[in-house]
């Protein structure tokens, strides 16, 4: 059943299809979950001719994680959807903090596609801390004669 009602848009990153000329497409559904997954993974300001468009989580990467923030996130992820996802009615977010000591806070969005009344979730992970699967080793070479 083809709904083209639902979007049509690049993956991103932009892939080029080597049997059809042109680039990668996804459609419906496809195409409106790989934008709520862009939208939390851009800052404002990155898109030239959107500069408000994006969910700026970044600014929380290295904040405790206490109720307020946990509410804040939940807050920038809502409204995000709300003004830049026109295509989805948000059912709720919820934040999975399970693994926080790992450096990562697993994002549920269950959302409502408007106009088939279907529903999906995204799971995001944000990443607290950077870099937390750097195994550093030192390792001391002598030279000959340089005991």
């Amino acid at each position: 059943m083809n709904r083209p009602f639902l979007g049509r848009g690049w993956t991103f990153p932009p892939e080029f299809d080597p049997v059809l000329p042109g680039v990668k497409m996804l459609e419906e559904e496809a195409d409106i979950a790989s934008s709520l997954e862009l939208l939390l993974s851009t800052k404002p300001g990155e898109r030239v001719m959107m500069p408000e468009y994006g969910c700026n989580l970044e600014e929380l990467v290295f904040e405790s994680l206490d109720t307020r923030m946990k509410t804040l996130m939940a807050d920038k992820v809502e409204s995000a959807i709300l003004y830049f996802e026109p295509r989805v009615e948000l059912e709720g977010v919820r934040l999975d903090d399970s693994q926080e000591t790992e450096g990562v806070v697993v994002i549920e969005v269950a959302y409502r596609v408007k106009s088939t009344n279907s529903r999906f979730n995204l799971v995001f992970p944000f990443y607290k801390l950077e870099g937390t699967d750097v195994n550093i080793s030192t390792t001391v070479h002598l030279l000959p004669g340089n005991d």
